[in-house]
């Protein structure tokens, strides 16, 4: 969900099942801007499935600690989410 690049942790929180055309395609993408990008291309993604592994790994970081560079970012996307929801 966040990536690496943006301090992402190597938890399993931090994953999300996809199937291989948007394993592909996301890259570095974050989760709000792919979910945008998807609905432009007339595929129909699951955003109760991305708002909830937001919220756990949101969950995960508040019990674990640290992740500094990642509660921004997490912060930010899930703000999105709400405006665009």
């Amino acid at each position: 969900m966040v990536p690496k690049v943006k301090g992402g942790p190597s938890w399993l929180e931090n994953e999300v099942v996809a199937c291989g055309r948007c394993n592909r395609h996301r890259g570095h993408t974050s989760p709000i801007a792919w979910l945008e990008e998807c609905e432009r291309r007339g595929w129909d993604p699951d955003v109760d499935a991305v708002s909830g592994a937001l919220h756990a790994l949101e969950q995960a970081i508040a019990k674990r600690g640290g992740q500094r560079r990642a509660r921004a970012y997490l912060s930010a996307q899930l703000r999105r989410l709400a405006r665009a929801r």
